[in-house]
Formats: structure tokens, C-alpha cells, sequence
């Protein structure tokens, strides 16, 4: 397994920054987080990471592993003092936290995918995720820097997205989301915001809503009229909702380095 090396997106210009970690989702790449960049409180460090599951990142090796969450364990390992995980990431960051192989931190979960019980589960599910994920990066190319291109070039574009994270990037993505159920979020310990598109055709709202009334304290916003990438569509609502929880939070005392994974890794 290699690991990733984030970056200082954008340094803090007022003392006593947070240092805040950006994760993006399945398919995604840093840039998604570029409408939050520009918005952000000046107290924000913001830091970022092309995770092995990018867009066009040209490998499907990441696929192979049985835990893709031991990537974010490792990241975490620094002294971030709160992380901002959107879609899949939300999915290993909220697997990582319910086992206790991270350090306890404010997070934010922008579009989970959860569900409470197994029996959500059933062959319609399988076929609608299956058959219609390009769907996802369709809306993710439509409101992005994309979106000036034609709806027939794009529609291509998503194909290209879906073959490039092949099936077994797709078997690690549902994986995830059929473990849900099994997840014990009465163990988790981080301040947790939860934030979900009223129109979200690939992670539900409720969704969203489900996973936070599950984890002790947590907090849940739907936001209307978004779909699956919130922070794009709506930036300066999403904005203004993650800088206030983070502002609510205690001033950070820098984490010591997490207890070593108990994940097994090939």
C-alpha cells in the first residue's frame, strides 16, 4: 500500500489556526473543495490529498485492497484538528471512527451513504447503484467547471469516470455501504455534523439524517434544494455551517499521533 502525501492547500492568517484536512469522494479530486477554499474562515488551515480513488487517477489498484479505509488511518495520524470528508470518504472516515482507529476530532460528513438495517438492502438497491452510477458523475460534471460543455460530452465523460474505477472500485464503494448496518456509531466520540442534499439521487437525505441520529450528539442539516455535491452547488451555505461548528468546538490542543491501526493490510 503507498501512501498519500497531502498538502497545504491554504494557510490560516489569524493566530490559533485550525488545522483542518479535506477529503474528497469516490471519483473526486482536491478541487472540489475549491468554492470552501475561497470562503472559509481566516482561521482555517486547510489542507487536502489526491486519494488513490480520484478522478482519472489511471490505476485501479486501490480496489484490490480489503480496507481502503487504512489510507485515511494513516492521514490521520497527523495532528489535524478537524476533518471535512465528502461521500465515500465520509463512508471509511465514519468505518474508521465507530472502530476506534482514529483519534476522536470535529468532523464534518458531507453526503454519507448509510443505511440502519440490512433488510434496506435488497436487489433493487444492487441493480440501481450498479446500473446507474455514471448517473453520480453526471451531476458532478454538470456542477463543476464541466458544466460549460455540452450534456453529450459530458455524459461521456461520466462513462470514462465509471470505467476508470472499474468493478472492483465499485465492489470497495458498495462494500462500504453495505457494512452500514453493522457499524457501532454509539462508539463514536468526535463532534459530528452531518450534512445531506434534499435531491440527492446517489447518497439518500435521509441517508444523512439516519447516521447522525445514531451517533450520540450529533448534528444533522438537510440542505434544500442540493443534490450530491453541496459544497459546489451551495458553497456559501455549506461554508458558513461547517466554519460555525468548527468555531462552536474548544480551542484544539494539537492530537498526539493516533494509536497504531489494528486494521489487518496485504
Amino acid at each position: 500500500m503507498t501512501a498519500v502525501a497531502p498538502r497545504l492547500r491554504r494557510p490560516a492568517t489569524q493566530d490559533g489556526p485550525l488545522r483542518v484536512l479535506l477529503l474528497h469522494g469516490l471519483g473526486g479530486k482536491p478541487s472540489v473543495w475549491d468554492p470552501f477554499a475561497a470562503r472559509a474562515d481566516a482561521r482555517l488551515e486547510l489542507w487536502d490529498v489526491e486519494l488513490p480513488w480520484r478522478a482519472m487517477a489511471g490505476s485501479e489498484s486501490w480496489g484490490s485492497l480489503p480496507q481502503p479505509a487504512q489510507y485515511l488511518v494513516d492521514l490521520l495520524r497527523q495532528p489535524y484538528d478537524a476533518v471535512v470528508a465528502h461521500s465515500y470518504a465520509a463512508n471509511l472516515l465514519t468505518e474508521a471512527g465507530a472502530a476506534g482507529w482514529i483519534e476522536p476530532r470535529p468532523t464534518v460528513l458531507i453526503s454519507p451513504f448509510y443505511r440502519s438495517s440490512p433488510q434496506d438492502f435488497d436487489w433493487s438497491v444492487i441493480s440501481y447503484y450498479l446500473n446507474d452510477f455514471h448517473r453520480v458523475f453526471e451531476e458532478a460534471l454538470e456542477v463543476g467547471g464541466t458544466g460549460r460543455f455540452a450534456k453529450a460530452h459530458r455524459d461521456w465523460m461520466a462513462l470514462r469516470l465509471r470505467d476508470q474505477i472499474g468493478p472492483y472500485g465499485w465492489m470497495r464503494f458498495f462494500e462500504s455501504y453495505l457494512r452500514t448496518p453493522f457499524l457501532d456509531l454509539a462508539a463514536v466520540r468526535s463532534p459530528l455534523l452531518v450534512l445531506s442534499g434534499e435531491q440527492d439521487i446517489a447518497a439518500r437525505p435521509q441517508d444523512g439524517r439516519t447516521l447522525a441520529a445514531a451517533v450520540p450528539g450529533a448534528r444533522f442539516e438537510m440542505l434544500d434544494g442540493c443534490r450530491h455535491f453541496p459544497m459546489v452547488e451551495a458553497p456559501d451555505l455549506v461554508t458558513s455551517l461547517v466554519c460555525d461548528f468548527l468555531a462552536a468546538g474548544p480551542r484544539p490542543a494539537r492530537h498526539a499521533a493516533a494509536p497504531r491501526s489494528r486494521l489487518e493490510m496485504s
